[in-house]
């Protein structure tokens, strides 16, 4: 009996010891291998804060091109647009960043100086998405952006306001063919260009598993081989002579001693356990050395220049313009994710984010503003990973904004008049003139419709002229209208 009871204890003790980490999982609002297919700022929106482990992006790069997957490849009919214009971006949302983050509206403010209207259109684009992504990253997430030089300066400054620099980890350079330039090659203009740059930034408590490779003179660095046919090297056990002197490590063992005051690499207690373990090799002179196996060798952790990923291979590829190679996102979904961890790429193209995680056993959550994308991650599901999209493994496909399960139940927004009225000292948020407290309306800055909330943070008071022209818009939307009418 008494037995009983102490095994009911250990058991309880055990469970009372995985509490902290129960009570840290975020509840996620969006299911595993849900696939949107929509503009992905609403659904950003949408999704719960502090959810997501971790994000991949390969957004339009600002190539001041158009992109179309040819006619008769399995992409085919998948196209978007790669060049930006302040007809594309409504000019207000600049204004809302600078209230939320000034830092990134100065850096905005800068890149139409310095480079055209343009990339400040193209900007805005990214920094209202950003923010968002921002918001929805765990403390222990972590974000990988992929660009090229079009634009990565100025979207590592984006990064640095929204992310913060301290959080910046690397910039990878992958090295994805032997580029070109462009005209005479007896006369070229230019060094040829191969690479893309990817920012990756960690939250405070980031994980990060590394990625571990070989060198190619691996095996030659490892030249005995033992009775059981196992490469190993041998490292020093003594310290040398002109290492300083260690009191503290010059000790006596099983009458080894070093002969200078150097002294030992380690203490007497680990010495004596791989002693114990077989690890301690003899030499000639009766010098002590440690044995280190090659098949324990992991290798070494990967540095930021990726020249080893080759573009898509023919076995992957369905004919998208922009399509990633599948290795390349597996080392960066193994290097900062956890199996069972949700990975979300809100511009994902042709399904390789998706196709990557569901082979590492991660969740994963996509956004595609074309129709096909249904069409090529169910064909790649079955074709890359020989899976029959049924049942449980059937992608979701939705084209609805998910409702946030993480904000606390809140009074009717209308509640809140008299506190904006105070607030914006009865001015109109939009032609910005003074009106009495009846002639002004409570509106959402972001409709609900669009991934809005009910939070303070999204009201304003309207008068009834801007709240009949905004109608279903955006405040960014009214501000264009505005200005159009003066």
């Amino acid at each position: 009996m008494e037995d009983e009871i102490l095994s009911d204890l250990l058991v309880f003790h055990k469970f009372l010891d995985k509490i902290p980490m129960l009570l840290t999982i975020s509840v996620m609002n969006v299911k595993n291998r849900t696939l949107f297919i929509a503009d992905n700022l609403p659904i950003l929106r949408g999704i719960d804060s502090e959810t997501i482990d971790l994000i991949y992006l390969d957004p339009p790069f600002n190539s001041n091109r158009n992109y179309a997957a040819p006619i008769g490849t399995t992409a085919s009919g998948a196209e978007f647009k790669d060049f930006w214009t302040l007809d594309d971006i409504k000019d207000a949302e600049h204004g809302e960043i600078a209230d939320k983050n000034p830092a990134l509206y100065q850096s905005i403010s800068a890149a139409e100086l310095t480079h055209s209207k343009s990339m400040k259109a193209y900007l805005i684009m990214m920094a209202v998405r950003l923010m968002e992504m921002h918001r929805i990253l765990k403390p222990t997430g972590s974000i990988y952006l992929h660009c090229d030089p079009n634009a990565s300066h100025y979207l590592k400054l984006l990064m640095d306001a929204i992310f913060g620099r301290n959080n910046f980890r690397n910039e990878i350079i992958w090295h994805r063919n032997s580029g070109r330039a462009k005209g005479s090659q007896h006369n070229p203009k230019k060094f040829g260009a191969s690479s893309d740059h990817i920012f990756f930034y960690g939250m405070s408590k980031h994980i990060f598993n590394g990625y571990y490779e070989f060198r190619e003179d691996q095996e030659k660095s490892y030249p005995k081989i033992d009775d059981k046919g196992r490469r190993f090297s041998l490292t020093p056990l003594w310290r040398g002579r002109t290492m300083g002197v260690r009191p503290n490590l010059c000790y006596t063992w099983r009458g080894y001693k070093n002969p200078y005051p150097s002294g030992w690499r380690t203490t007497k207690e680990k010495v004596e356990e791989l002693y114990q373990q077989g690890r301690i090799y003899f030499s000639s002179t009766n010098t002590p050395y440690r044995i280190r196996y090659l098949e324990e060798d992991i290798g070494r952790i990967a540095d930021n220049v990726w020249h080893n990923i080759p573009p898509t291979g023919s076995k992957e590829r369905t004919g998208y313009p922009t399509q990633k190679p599948l290795a390349l996102l597996d080392r960066i979904i193994k290097a900062s994710s956890n199996e069972n961890d949700v990975v979300l790429d809100p511009f994902c193209g042709c399904a390789t984010t998706c196709i990557a995680a569901e082979n590492l056993n991660r969740q994963w959550i996509r956004i595609d503003i074309s129709p096909k994308a249904v069409e090529l991650v169910k064909m790649r599901m079955e074709r890359d990973l020989g899976l029959f999209v049924t049942g449980k493994l059937a992608p979701i496909h939705r084209t609805d904004i998910p409702k946030r399960t993480d904000i606390e139940k809140l009074p009717h927004y209308r509640t809140n008049k008299h506190a904006l009225y105070g607030k914006q000292e009865g001015i109109c948020n939009g032609c910005e003139n003074h009106f009495l407290f009846p002639n002004l309306d409570v509106d959402h800055i972001i409709p609900k419709s669009k991934g809005g909330t009910d939070h303070t943070d999204n009201l304003q008071l309207l008068c009834t002229a801007c709240n009949r022209l905004k109608s279903n818009g955006t405040m960014a939307e009214l501000k264009t209208k505005l200005k159009k009418q003066d």
